[in-house]
């Protein structure tokens, strides 16, 4: 049986349009919001058709020091441009962007997940230092 983790593809968000990008400051107030930006083909494209797209984007949180991370949400991408007339026929399509707030007491780490329905899983992470 394959590890989760053999199956996770990391590369350079910017010369690589499956890996998500974090967007975020580097150092943020203990206790106050702050946003953080997910974004898929963030220099590179990624194609958003019925047939090739990116289908959600996971983000998480892992406090320093603390065992597990917590999942700071879940996000679905369901426009393809699909429609009963068939594949890339409706014009409505989805961006693989997204933007949420959070705040946090302690240091860690990001964790970005994304799936393309062709190429798979996908993940990156960037450091948050509380100053």
């Amino acid at each position: 049986m394959a590890d989760l983790k053999n199956l996770l593809q990391n590369a350079d968000w910017k010369t690589e349009k499956h890996t998500p990008a974090i967007d975020a400051p580097d150092t943020v107030k203990k206790g106050k919001m702050f946003q953080v930006t997910a974004t898929v083909g963030k220099e590179v494209a990624h194609p958003n058709t019925t047939p090739h797209h990116i289908r959600w984007i996971m983000l998480y949180f892992k406090p320093a020091d603390d065992k597990f991370p917590y999942q700071i949400g879940n996000f679905e991408f369901t426009a393809h441009g699909e429609s009963a007339q068939g594949p890339d026929t409706s014009g409505v399509y989805t961006h693989h962007e997204v933007t949420v707030s959070l705040k946090t007491d302690k240091p860690g780490i990001i964790y970005a997940l994304s799936y393309c329905n062709i190429h798979g899983l996908w993940h990156s992470s960037r450091e948050i230092k509380i100053g």
